[in-house]
Formats: structure tokens, C-alpha cells, sequence
């Protein structure tokens, strides 16, 4: 292939702090001419977020630094939490009449809008890329059906995509066991922006942030920071955490939802009301203050597939205390060296790995400094490597897939 640059168009349900990122280093790249087409604006625009159970509205540019089109949505109801929430009938025109190289999918397969484009693709010969996150055949709000009707449907899904991308080594497994070959899997880690929150971690003075919180020194401190809602477990960190000496620890819980009265009830009475705060909702620019004032994160969910705020306590310093269910972040949470691993659900498993934490305060320094090191290679640069490998690939898989066609048809003649 030569070195002009591939026309691609990137599909995306909605700005997130997360890919807006990536989108500016693809526009950037010498081998990628992006445009990125959003189904809807909810997260640019102030709006409630059903799980935090608050008005959210991200105060970093989401859409700065790349070109971006609003994709008009014909759903006549509108919304990111349903399949047929998005349609956005333009779709079709674009993939068809676009003159991309690639599409690549970031709506998953969830929504309609997703299979507007997977007809177009297929019928224009445009290469078409898409993948997940996802680990398992579970999912956060399970149903008795949904297992069952992945196992059936998935391997023909993802069967549709020139190339997969995966977010972890967990969904590259996940695709393998789809039947999914292994040379149209291609790894593009779910990653932050790491040079921001480097940046930003070396700005906090971690003594100050300690003070203004009233957290002494000497005591280690716990961070639970996601959504207070049931495949979360936030109940599990709690519950753990009162089996602890009283005066050698303090737990904080950054996030909102719908656990959080029922949590702030049962911290009373577990007796460490006073010793559990509840920040509720911390917007992205105040979570590297948070990140280093703390001693571990702590992640309890029973489903959770690649959590961001893992790759951000780890930039910051922050060790990761992770349940065994949230396989996705296993290529960076090792074990003894950047964190440490429960069985998800075992409370008194949990309670024994925080109180190691609390009697091994070296310890933890290390792991500090093995955390950050690990980030060193899960970074927006393999995203991109990965991302402009898959696109390469599944546009030359097209490309002598026509050769071959129209070798064939000469042949005939």
C-alpha cells in the first residue's frame, strides 16, 4: 500500500472525554484523513446521566481539534439507552456515498443506527472495523435471555468485520473464542490521555489535598470512584472496609447513583459514619487531586469491562485494588506489583487485601511506582498504532478482495 492517506469515517454514539482524545491524534496522523460522525451531542450538553442520578456535563473541549459532523437522528425517541433510540438514517448516504476507505464502529452493535451502516458498508465494498470492550457474554443489567442470545448471535456480528479491534487481551480472547481468526483481531488499548494526567498529577501537593479533606497523614486511605449503582458493589467496599482497625484508615467514595442513601444509611450503621466520605460526583479536572491524596483505588464490580479510572489512578500513582470480575484491566493490575486482586463478591477477601494495604505502607510506595511504570505502554500511542494497523489491514483485505473478483471474472470470460 502506498503512503496516501486513508479516508475515514468514525461512527460514535456520543462525545466522550475519553475518545475525543484519540480523535485529535488521528486527525493528526500522516496516514489517517478521519471524520467523526456523532449520533447525538449528550455528553457535550448538559443533561441528567440515568446512573450517576445528576445533571452531568463534562467540563473539558469535547469537541475540539478534529472534524465532526452531527448525524441528524430520525428515532421518535431519542436516546443512548436503547436500540432504537438511535437512527440516523444520513448514515447510509455517508458510507455510501462518502468515498471512505474505512468505517469504524464505536456504537457497538446495540443500536440501529450500527446496522444502517453495516448494510452500507457491505454493499459499497467499504472496509468496515468495529469491536468491543466487552469480555464475557454477561452485561450490567443482566436478563435470563441475554447470555443465551450472545452465544448465538455474536459470532455472526463480529463475523460481519473486515477487521476487530479489542480493547483489552481479555476481549481479544473473547473474539478468539467467537471463532473470530486471530489475524483480524488487532489489540487498541482502552486508554486515556496520558500526558494530561501526568501533567496534572505533578501539579498536586498531595499534604495540601490531604489537609483541606481533613485526612491526617499517617492514615491510609481508600478510594471508591464510579457509579454508586448495584454491578459496581460499592456495598462490598464498605462492608469491607468496617472490618478495619478505626484508627488506621478512611475510605472515600467519589461518584453518585442510586445506591448512595441506602450506602450513607448502612455507613452509620456499620459505626464508620465518620470515618466514609461521600464526594458525590468529582468532574474529570478535580479527580488527579483525589487520585493522589489516596492510597488505592478500589475496584469491587461484577461487571465492569475496561474502567477508565484505572488507567487514571495509575498515572496519578494510585494502586489498584481490583476484583477478579473486571478481567479487561488484568494487562495492568499484576498482582503484588501494581495492585492487588480479590475474588469479586468475597467481602472478607476484600477486607484482608485493604488491611495488608494498611500494614504496608512500603509496600504500597512500591506498587506506586510499578503503576506508573506499567502505563508507560498503555497509551494513546498504541491506540493509534493499533487503530492505523486495523485500518490498513481491512482496507487491503478489500482491496484484494476486488483484485481477486476481478480476476475471477476475467477467467470467465
Amino acid at each position: 500500500m502506498g503512503e496516501e492517506k486513508l479516508r475515514v469515517l468514525l461512527v460514535a454514539s456520543h462525545p466522550v472525554q475519553y475518545s475525543s482524545h484519540m480523535f485529535r491524534l488521528f486527525a493528526q496522523h500522516p496516514r489517517l484523513d478521519p471524520l467523526v460522525a456523532y449520533c447525538s451531542l449528550q455528553g457535550a450538553e448538559k443533561g441528567v446521566d440515568p446512573d450517576f442520578g445528576v445533571e452531568v456535563k463534562w467540563d473539558i473541549p469535547l469537541l475540539e481539534g478534529y472534524p465532526w459532523v452531527l448525524v441528524p437522528n430520525r428515532s421518535p425517541k431519542p436516546g443512548i439507552q436503547r436500540f432504537l433510540g438511535l437512527f440516523n438514517t444520513p448514515l447510509w448516504g455517508m458510507v455510501r456515498k462518502g468515498g471512505y476507505d474505512a468505517v469504524i464502529v464505536y456504537l457497538g452493535y446495540g443500536y440501529l443506527s450500527a446496522w444502517v451502516i453495516f448494510a452500507a458498508a457491505k454493499l459499497s465494498g467499504v472496509a468496515l472495523i468495529f469491536g468491543t470492550d466487552a469480555n464475557s457474554f454477561r452485561s450490567p443489567r443482566p436478563r435470563w435471555w441475554k447470555p443465551w442470545l450472545k452465544r448465538l448471535v455474536l459470532p455472526r456480528v463480529f463475523g460481519l468485520a473486515d477487521m476487530v479491534i479489542s480493547a483489552s487481551e481479555a476481549t481479544s480472547q473473547f473474539f478468539y473464542s467467537l471463532g473470530i481468526p486471530r489475524e483480524r483481531v488487532v489489540l487498541t488499548p482502552f486508554v486515556v490521555d496520558n500526558d494530561w494526567w501526568r501533567r496534572e498529577a505533578a501539579k498536586v501537593d498531595r499534604e495540601t489535598v490531604r489537609k483541606k479533606w481533613d485526612i491526617p497523614v499517617a492514615k491510609t486511605t481508600f478510594l471508591f470512584c464510579a457509579k454508586l449503582v448495584p454491578w459496581k458493589r460499592p456495598q462490598d467496599v464498605l462492608r469491607a472496609f468496617a472490618q478495619l482497625p478505626s484508627h488506621d484508615s478512611l475510605l472515600i467514595l467519589a461518584g453518585d447513583g442510586s445506591l448512595r442513601p441506602a450506602l450513607e444509611s448502612e455507613a452509620q450503621t456499620l459505626g464508620v459514619g465518620d470515618r466514609v466520605r461521600f464526594l458525590g460526583f468529582v468532574n474529570q479536572p478535580e479527580l488527579p487531586a483525589l487520585y493522589c491524596a489516596a492510597d488505592l483505588l478500589v475496584l469491587s464490580s461484577d461487571y465492569d469491562a475496561c474502567p477508565v479510572v484505572v488507567c487514571e489512578a495509575m498515572l496519578c500513582g494510585c494502586p489498584v485494588i481490583l476484583s477478579d470480575s473486571i478481567r479487561g484491566r488484568m494487562d495492568l493490575v499484576n498482582d503484588g506489583l501494581t495492585g492487588w486482586i480479590y475474588p469479586c463478591g468475597n467481602v472478607d477477601a476484600l477486607a484482608q487485601v485493604m488491611s495488608r494495604a494498611v500494614s504496608s505502607p512500603t509496600r504500597i510506595q512500591e506498587m506506586s511506582a510499578a503503576a506508573r511504570r506499567r502505563m508507560e505502554t498503555w497509551s494513546p500511542r498504541e491506540n493509534v498504532a493499533g487503530t492505523v494497523e486495523a485500518v490498513e489491514q481491512a482496507v487491503a483485505l478489500k482491496q484484494k478482495g476486488r483484485r481477486n473478483q476481478v480476476a475471477l471474472s476475467n477467467s470467465e470470460k
